[in-house]
């Protein structure tokens, strides 16, 4: 008997959802969709989420509530999970209430350490981790999670809030970036992230695993960079050089919205957060003395996926 479920991760810049069948221990993904709704924009700053941020959600939920239609998807195997800028809203419960009212959508809202574990277990579906320890890191809109783990087990995990868009709008006042923004945004991570650093002192990974979001543009435009073609669709799990990080980190740093969007395998869905995203791998890699970096397509909701299969 087959059974079919949807997995949606509302984060704060971008929606998606996953629909998947399973039969006996086999699963297939029938349908995959990755939208913006910013539903931290204008609002994050003071943990609101705004009209036209509500207003951007429903246009986006009621488009997959017709694909949940679509695929017949019981109410019961629907798993919607918020993060950051629903998790930090004031009117959170509001905001649930309006998007299940509208969209028969109900969500379960996630803390910072569930959504590291998900994360993780998505990564370590789709990577090779090694046994080595490694440090795991997602850029979301709102908050950033770093998990510290091998292919066995998590050592450590957080979440922090210095997502992309609580960084754009604290110090990209400008574009492109000024190098005096860039150091504020430098000496703000060294502030918030001091469990971090304590953390990696005592784990000392060598290499950072970067999942989903401004990775995966990095992955794309070094795709084009070196075949001229975007990555392989069913690939998961990806090496990206530090030279080449560092090649395209100072692309992004010159450049201006226009001139960024002109660069092959970037996307409008990335292109402003990418800038304060790449500032705080760059600040990553030279603050521990990180050598390799790898990169996951896989996060959240394929770690949800792993739960469920389970």
């Amino acid at each position: 008997m087959a059974t079919r479920w949807a997995i949606i991760d509302l984060g704060t810049n971008t929606f998606h959802l996953l629909i998947i069948e399973k039969q006996g221990d086999k699963f297939q993904k029938l349908f995959h969709e990755s939208l913006p709704a910013r539903i931290g924009k204008g609002g994050i700053g003071n943990n609101l989420i705004t009209e036209e941020a509500i207003e951007r959600a429903l246009t986006v939920l009621t488009y997959f509530r017709e694909q949940l239609d679509k695929y017949e998807i019981a109410s019961e195997n629907i798993n919607a999970f918020g993060t950051s800028a629903i998790r930090n809203a004031h009117n959170q419960t509001e905001f649930c209430e309006i998007i299940r009212n509208a969209t028969q959508i109900p969500i379960t809202v996630i803390s910072g350490q569930e959504e590291a574990t998900l994360i993780y277990l998505g990564v370590k579906d789709g990577t090779k981790l090694g046994t080595e320890p490694s440090l795991i890191m997602d850029i979301g809109g709102g908050s950033v999670e770093f998990i510290i783990g091998n292919e066995n087990q998590i050592f450590w995990k957080q979440s922090f809030e210095v997502g992309g868009q609580r960084l754009m709008e604290k110090f990209m006042k400008k574009d492109p970036i000024t190098e005096a923004s860039k150091r504020k945004l430098y000496s703000y991570l060294d502030e918030n992230l001091i469990e971090l650093a304590n953390a990696m002192h005592q784990y000392a990974p060598k290499k950072l695993v970067g999942s989903s979001g401004t990775f995966e543009t990095l992955i794309d435009i070094e795709f084009h960079n070196q075949t001229g073609n975007w990555p392989p669709f069913d690939q998961t799990d990806f090496a990206l050089p530090i030279d080449s990080f560092y090649a395209i980190f100072s692309q992004l740093l010159v450049g201006n919205q226009e001139q960024r969007m002109a660069i092959p395998g970037m996307i409008s869905l990335r292109v402003d957060m990418i800038v304060v995203a790449s500032c705080l791998i760059d600040y990553i890699l030279k603050t521990f003395q990180i050598t390799h970096i790898q990169v996951s397509r896989y996060a959240l909701k394929e770690g949800v996926l792993a739960k469920l299969l389970k």
